[in-house]
């Protein structure tokens, strides 16, 4: 199997099937960040809007706060994810990069090398 970019998108190209199979980058930054916000201790993504709202709107706001860089068969991937406190910021950064790393990969087919995560803010429950 073959990759290739074309225009914000990679092809997969399979000489044996009877036609070609195209990924959005949109796409691969909606697997990350919907990945990225089912780990236990991510608020959101920075930037973006609450789960609860996730399905009224367009999949531009899905993809705030991630950054997708494909090239060839590799993909990067830069997350801002807003934390709740009291969760441990070490460990839960590397339950997101595994979880967006296994997503993206089981889903696409293509590999992902780094998952890059930057802290861009601590929600603080309101009960408190």
């Amino acid at each position: 199997m073959e990759r290739e970019i074309d225009k914000n998108a990679v092809v997969l190209k399979d000489e044996e099937s009877v036609g070609t199979v195209q990924i959005a980058d949109d796409v691969v930054a909606m697997i990350a960040s919907l990945a990225a916000t089912e780990i236990e201790g991510v608020s959101a993504m920075a930037g973006n809007i609450s789960n609860e709202l996730m399905s009224k709107v367009g999949v531009k706001k899905l993809t705030k706060g991630v950054k997708v860089d494909v090239l060839n068969n590799n993909v990067k991937v830069d997350l801002a994810v807003t934390m709740e406190y009291g969760y441990n910021i070490p460990a839960t950064c590397q339950k997101v990069q595994e979880k967006v790393k296994s997503a993206i990969e089981n889903m696409t087919g293509l590999s992902c090398s780094d998952v890059n995560i930057r802290i861009a803010g601590v929600n603080m429950k309101k009960d408190k």
